[in-house]
């Protein structure tokens, strides 16, 4: 059974998380996210130590939604051949495209740190990109395997890349004139596509 203290928690990230897709950590007053709550300003206070707490909750719990299934299947995504484990990779950062609202959000919230970023966001990314980057690091040093630590890196930036682009970029990529299907039945096709062109880039002696 849920607690009161733990609903009124989750109502208050609830309606964060719709304001700042909307407007941005900027545009997004307190007093904004306690009528949408309906809590009151001590609430924020008492469960998040103001705006700046609030928001970084928000920001993990977006980053964690998308990265998740990654570093859940972690050890089992190690025991694949590194073909297999790279299709695998693929397929789990685009599974978001299946989750419209939820996932939408996520991706407004980080877009509008592409926009205007806070310091909020760049400290957190400190704290909970690492894990994330170290399983992309490990999945392209099984493809190069005596590569430098900066090459890793710029190869698992770009092999995370090849993925966030449809992402981050749905709701554009879905009008005209470009008018690309990025629903569930396209997630096999995708995966499958980017795999072959990620191993061909991979695979290649530098």
């Amino acid at each position: 059974m849920t607690r009161p203290s733990e609903a009124t928690r989750e109502r208050i990230m609830k309606a964060a998380e719709r304001l700042f897709a909307e407007r941005g950590y900027d545009g997004t007053s307190i007093r904004a996210i306690v009528a949408k709550a309906r809590v009151n300003q001590a609430a924020i206070n008492y469960h998040f130590d103001g705006k700046d707490g609030l928001y970084r909750e928000v920001l993990r719990a977006a980053f964690r939604a998308l990265t998740e299934r990654q570093m859940a299947h972690a050890e089992e995504v190690r025991a694949m051949s590194r073909e297999q484990a790279l299709q695998q990779f693929i397929r789990r950062q685009l599974h978001p495209l299946a989750a419209r609202d939820e996932f939408s959000r996520h991706m407004r919230i980080f877009n509008w740190e592409t926009v205007r970023p806070t310091a909020v966001f760049q400290g957190l990314v400190s704290e909970e990109a690492a894990p994330f980057m170290g399983l992309a690091s490990d999945l392209v040093r099984r493809f190069l395997p005596d590569a430098d630590s900066r090459t890793l890196t710029v190869a698992a930036i770009w092999l995370i890349g090849q993925c966030s682009i449809f992402l981050r970029n749905r709701e554009i990529l879905a009008q005209p004139p470009i008018g690309l299907e990025l629903d569930e039945s396209a997630l096999e096709w995708l995966s499958q596509a980017i795999g072959r062109w990620a191993l061909g880039g991979l695979g290649r002696p530098a």
